[in-house]
C-alpha cells in the first residue's frame, strides 16, 4: 500500500477520537471526534469512511501500564472487530498505553491546556496512527 489512506480511532464509550494520515508521508493528523455518548457512532463512521475512503482502519488498544488488559480492552477488540465487519475494510489495533497522557501533554505544552477532552481524544488517536507508522517505518508497502 504505498500511497494509502488510514483513519485512527481512540475508542471510548462516550468520545471517539478520529485521526487521518497517509502511508506516502507517514504523518498522522488529529480529525474529529465522534460524540459515542447520543448512541452507536455508526453513521458518523460511516460519513468518514465515505469521505476519506481509507484502506485500513486502526483502533487503539488500551492497557494496564503493565500491559495486562482490563475491560476496556474488550470493548475496543469488539469495536475494531464491528469496525472491520461492517466496513470490510482491514482493522490493525495497535497498543495505546500512555496515548491519553501524552496527547494531553502536548495540548499543554502547545496551548496551555485550554482545549477540552474532545481535541485530546483527536490528538490520542494522532498518537495511535503515529505510533502505527513509527513501527512500521522502513518497511516498504506495509500499511
Amino acid at each position: 500500500m504505498p500511497d494509502a489512506t488510514l483513519l485512527a480511532f481512540d475508542f471510548g464509550t462516550r468520545r471517539i477520537g478520529v485521526a487521518i494520515g497517509n502511508t506516502l508521508i507517514r504523518v498522522a493528523s488529529p480529525l474529529t471526534t465522534i460524540d459515542a455518548a447520543a448512541g452507536a457512532p455508526w453513521q458518523a463512521i460511516a460519513a468518514l469512511i465515505d469521505e476519506w475512503r481509507p484502506q485500513r482502519l486502526v483502533v487503539g488498544l488500551p492497557m494496564h501500564a503493565d500491559g495486562t488488559p482490563h475491560a476496556m480492552t474488550a470493548r475496543a477488540r469488539r469495536f475494531a472487530d464491528e469496525l472491520g465487519a461492517r466496513f470490510a475494510i482491514p482493522v490493525a489495533v495497535v497498543d495505546e498505553r500512555w496515548t491519553t497522557q501524552i496527547a494531553q501533554d502536548r495540548l499543554d505544552a502547545a496551548r496551555g491546556g485550554r482545549e477540552g477532552r474532545a481535541v485530546r481524544d483527536q490528538v490520542a488517536a494522532q498518537v495511535i496512527l503515529q505510533a502505527y507508522f513509527d513501527e512500521r517505518n522502513g518497511h516498504a508497502g506495509e500499511a
